[in-house]
């Protein structure tokens, strides 16, 4: 079976997360994404620490899409240096892991 992952990232608004899913998601470079929010963060930044708000995009997609998948979000995202995790989906349903890997199918 294809190895499935969460990938995740977080922006200053809605829009840009939705602007985001949208554009991963149409690329076929994910599933599909979530965006959660606003959620509060907690941080240490440039030798600061910080508090703010936030939206999270959660992307479902396959290790073989990862990289370009963190290249088009590098390459649009709203902030300079973002966060952007990918976490091994280890167990799931049959059937929605081959969702996954059907929907990014090169």
């Amino acid at each position: 079976m294809t190895e499935c992952v969460q990938v995740y990232t977080a922006t200053e608004s809605r829009e840009a997360a939705v602007k985001l899913a949208k554009g991963a998601t149409e690329a076929r470079l994910a599933a599909g994404a979530q965006v959660v929010g606003p959620v509060t963060s907690v941080f240490w930044h440039l030798g600061e620490f910080g508090e703010g708000e936030e939206w999270q995009v959660i992307f479902k997609t396959t290790t073989a899409r990862y990289s370009a998948l963190e290249a088009h979000l590098l390459e649009r995202h709203p902030w300079k240096n973002p966060e952007i995790n990918a976490v091994p989906i280890v167990a799931g349903s049959a059937a929605g892991l081959e969702w996954i890997a059907r929907s990014v199918a090169e």
